[in-house]
C-alpha cells in the first residue's frame, strides 16, 4: 500500500482498553483498532489476551503520532485496576453524552 505525504500526515494512533473476559483490562496501542482487537479475539494479539480472552473494547482514544500514543499507553498500563475502571466509567459517559446529542439533533 502507498501513501501520499498528505495521507502520511493524517495517519492516526489509538490506545485501546480491551475489558477480558475474566474481569482484567488489556491496554494497547494500534494505527487500527477494528484488525488488531480481531487479532485479540484470534489469540493472535498479544500474550496476555491468549489466555485472559477479550470480552470488548471500552475505551478508545485518538493521537497524531505513534509517539504520543505510546506514552498514553504507558500511562494507563501503570494505573490500578481501579483508576482503569474510573477512566472506562468516563468514557462511556461522554460518548453517551455524544450519542444523545447527535440523536436529539436529527
Amino acid at each position: 500500500m502507498f501513501f501520499t505525504g498528505c495521507e502520511l500526515m493524517m495517519m492516526h494512533y489509538y490506545v485501546y482498553i480491551l475489558l477480558c473476559r475474566d474481569g482484567s483490562y488489556y491496554t494497547g496501542y494500534t494505527k487500527n483498532v477494528k484488525r488488531r482487537v480481531d487479532l485479540h479475539e484470534r489469540g493472535q494479539g498479544g500474550r496476555y489476551t491468549r489466555s485472559h480472552r477479550p470480552e470488548k473494547i471500552v475505551y478508545v482514544e485518538k493521537f497524531d503520532s505513534r509517539i504520543e500514543a505510546m506514552k498514553r499507553e504507558r500511562e494507563i498500563k501503570t494505573l490500578s485496576h481501579g483508576k482503569k475502571q474510573q477512566l472506562v466509567n468516563l468514557y462511556d459517559k461522554s460518548c453517551a453524552r455524544s450519542i444523545g446529542r447527535s440523536s436529539d439533533s436529527q
